[in-house]
């Protein structure tokens, strides 16, 4: 794993019949727990090696560190995976997208996403204009939520 950029809008010119006079481009970085923005800044910079151009930031960068891992976490995950997809393993990751769980993780809280839903493989379609899940992939996701909020929350746990 590691952090990614990438232009994810383009926009340039004031006028289909003439040559544009300027031009920008939104670039979307996934910056990984310890990396400084300022020096993915540098990075960018030096890789389009035109000081002419210029670089800002969209909003100022809210690092968190992640959350640990714990047996009162994992146990219950992995007891409601077992218990609806046999033979399934949990296999911890950390999530490349970025979540409102910063500000809770700032705060002290520790915060995981999980969410107990299968996707096809070759059809990722993550912020696409198609983007989508499966009913019953979806209803399986329900019910993995509602079991683990359960476990999660039962007085022995």
């Amino acid at each position: 794993m590691r952090t990614t950029c990438v232009a994810t809008m383009l926009s340039g010119g004031h006028a289909p019949n003439a040559l544009p006079q300027m031009a920008a481009a939104n670039v979307n970085c996934r910056i990984l727990p310890g990396e400084v923005p300022g020096t993915i800044k540098e990075t960018l910079a030096g890789v389009v090696g035109d000081s002419k151009v210029v670089l800002t930031f969209v909003d100022e960068a809210k690092p968190s560190a992640p959350s640990s891992l714990t047996p009162d976490i994992m146990q219950p995950s992995e007891s409601v995976t077992k218990a609806m997809w046999p033979g399934v393993i949990v296999v911890p990751m950390m999530g490349t997208g970025a979540t409102d769980g910063l500000y809770l993780r700032n705060a002290g809280i520790a915060t995981y996403g999980v969410e107990g839903i299968f996707y096809e493989i070759d059809d990722n379609r993550a912020h696409g204009r198609d983007e989508r899940v499966g009913v019953k992939q979806y209803f399986e996701g329900l019910e993995f939520q509602y079991r683990l909020i359960k476990a999660l929350s039962s007085p022995q746990h």
